[in-house]
């Protein structure tokens, strides 16, 4: 049976406080609500949970990108968070200009404070499904 929406994921780390700190202070998502080992963080309407890993995080080795999670930042906002980024010595080690696959647009990738991976996107078309190209 199909499910009607995904409600949230998670993004594992290690200091709640830290964690709440970049995902609101640098990259303006909402905070839901807290309890002492999760935070519920929300952008527009899809939810996430910064959840606290007892386990060591090791998302990708290196600056590999293959597992990560994305944000839209439109146009010139694009533009003011890639700047808003090296301002707080925010190092961004990938950055592309994707004119097929599914997602198409400008990204740049870079690390959370657990070596999570952010990637931003100035996406410049809904999403193309298989075969639509």
């Amino acid at each position: 049976m199909k499910a009607e929406a995904v409600l949230h994921f998670a993004i594992p780390v290690k200091d709640l406080d830290r964690s709440e700190a970049f995902y609101t202070g640098i990259l303006g998502l909402t905070k839901v609500r807290r309890n002492n080992h999760m935070v519920f963080m929300c952008c527009e309407d899809v939810y996430f949970v910064l959840t606290y890993s007892e386990n060591p995080i090791e998302v990708n080795p290196g600056d590999k990108h293959d597992i990560h999670t994305a944000f839209v930042y439109r146009g010139e906002r694009y533009d003011q968070m890639k700047k808003f980024l090296a301002e707080k010595n925010i190092r961004i080690f990938k950055e592309e200009d994707r004119t097929h696959g599914t997602f198409r647009g400008r990204s740049a990738y870079f690390h959370d404070p657990d070596r999570n991976v952010i990637e931003i996107m100035d996406l410049r078309e809904p999403p193309i499904a298989e075969g639509e190209d």
